[in-house]
């Protein structure tokens, strides 16, 4: 038997969750599905202790504590959260939809907004024989935990954000820090960038240019890596820990077969309603697309803004929606559960 909601939403990083915010001010109940076993997506998965910093009034807020403030914020309209399970089935039933989930869950609802990110996203892996023997042990796709690499030698790979990120995060507390890219051109940040080599001119970090094709090992541990520079130099680079950041290869799962219009990996949705080709589910986040589209979280949050209003507008036809200000409105306050001041 199902259960019955306004909305399902599929993924609980911070747009979704910001989805059901905007949804909760329309009064709207949603349910939120994530594949992951808790909420927060990449932000929670991949780097919790990342900083972030174009979050609108935040200089700076971890990517761990934007999502604990994103829960605290939707805790008044109550969602219900079904984690640890991925969405396999989306089936039109009349003007609802029926959503099945890889744990047995069966919820009818009324809408559905994708908020799914990258997909099922998967790090693109370090391919060497054997290599993987030492994953979590010595070999690492994600900082979990960055008190465990304290005190290592550390070899980061990649020339993105979350590789020069980390080597400015773990470098203070590392025995040593070598960053590694295919060439001297970064895909980061120019701030961190040059963070980096400042860190290389003082002689507190290395950068090395080249790509690794083998490793070596002693008494079943990973002890280096060998490296084939662009100057065509083979050099062998010590390590305890190997840091791996080739970025995230996007797998849409079950989505790409329910037959909404797609431009390769990603959603196409319009800019009024955020709609998919198929009316009733949207799309929000890094995994939608349409011209001029930027993957910022920012911009995320501005899209579940407009979607819930064409949501409460497709559920309530014909029923005017006002808009109404947090700061002023008594029923807003009423559905937060503040008090609304006095004059």
């Amino acid at each position: 038997m199902s259960v019955q909601t306004d909305c399902v939403i599929v993924g609980a990083g911070p747009c979704g969750l910001f989805q059901v915010f905007e949804l909760g001010l329309l009064a709207l109940k949603a349910h939120v599905i994530d594949n992951l076993p808790k909420a927060g997506g990449q932000c929670t998965e991949l780097y919790p202790d990342k900083p972030i910093y174009d979050i609108p009034a935040y200089p700076i807020i971890g990517a761990q504590e934007l999502v604990d403030k994103l829960m605290a914020q939707i805790k008044p309209f109550g969602p219900t959260f079904h984690l640890d399970q991925q969405v396999t089935e989306v089936t039109p039933s009349g003007h609802n939809f029926i959503v099945k989930t890889s744990a047995g869950t069966v919820i009818e609802a009324r809408s559905v907004v994708i908020a799914g990110g990258v997909g099922a996203f998967q790090p693109v892996l370090l391919r060497l024989d054997g290599l993987d023997k030492h994953d979590d042990r010595q070999v690492f796709y994600k900082v979990r935990e960055p008190a465990q690499h304290h005190g290592k030698h550390i070899v980061v790979l990649g020339g993105g954000d979350s590789a020069l990120d980390w080597t400015l995060a773990l470098q203070p507390q590392a025995a040593s820090m070598t960053l590694i890219h295919r060439s001297d051109k970064f895909r980061a940040a120019t701030a961190s960038v040059d963070k980096v080599r400042a860190l290389e001119a003082s002689g507190k970090a290395k950068l090395m240019a080249g790509h690794v094709h083998a490793y070596t090992e002693e008494n079943g541990r990973l002890t280096g890596v060998k490296l084939k520079t662009v100057a065509g130099e083979e050099l062998h680079v010590p390590v305890d820990h190997l840091l791996v950041f080739y970025g995230l290869s996007p797998k849409l799962g079950p989505i790409a077969e329910w037959g909404l219009s797609l431009n390769k990996h990603q959603l196409n949705v319009d800019t009024e309603k955020f709609e998919t080709s198929t009316p009733g589910i949207y799309a929000v986040g890094d995994i939608n697309h349409y011209p001029g589209k930027k993957k910022l979280i920012l911009s995320g949050f501005h899209e579940a803004a407009l979607a819930a209003f064409a949501i409460k507008a497709r559920l309530f036809p014909g029923e005017k929606v006002n808009l109404q200000y947090t700061t002023t409105s008594p029923l807003m306050h009423q559905r937060l559960g503040v008090e609304t001041p006095k004059d």
